[in-house]
């Protein structure tokens, strides 16, 4: 039987290593969510790092998926287009992000889960 690939929360403790068959994809990755936490809360209104981490994930899906309502031109569009045709490269594979893992039965607002739900979509 085959794992599902999972979202893992890549840490900056002493010791901690990326584990096999995973690709990191924080900044400055080029699979790297381009909305901030910063922006979200700034220019979106979000309030709270959580509601900031939801904004920016469905930001990200959004815009991924070819809307142009949160980040629009030129540099937009090249970014958008590296990303999309280097989904494969991510198929089967876990990947790390700093977003902190869900509670149980919770969503994942983190740009990885986007990543995972496109690279490994569901027959």
């Amino acid at each position: 039987m085959i794992n599902q690939p999972t979202r893992i929360q890549r840490r900056r403790t002493k010791g901690w290593r990326k584990p096999d068959n995973c690709v990191i994809v924080t900044r400055p990755s080029r699979f790297g969510n381009p909305f901030t936490l910063a922006g979200a809360m700034e220019w979106l209104g979000a309030e709270t790092p959580e509601q900031a981490r939801e904004t920016c994930a469905l930001a990200f899906k959004s815009w991924v998926s070819g809307s142009d309502d949160w980040w629009m031109g030129a540099e937009a569009a090249a970014t958008r287009k590296r990303l999309v045709e280097a989904l494969p490269e991510l198929r089967g594979k876990d990947l790390a992000c700093y977003c902190p893992l869900p509670e149980p039965g919770a969503p994942d607002h983190c740009h990885a889960a986007v990543l995972l739900a496109l690279a490994n979509p569901t027959p």
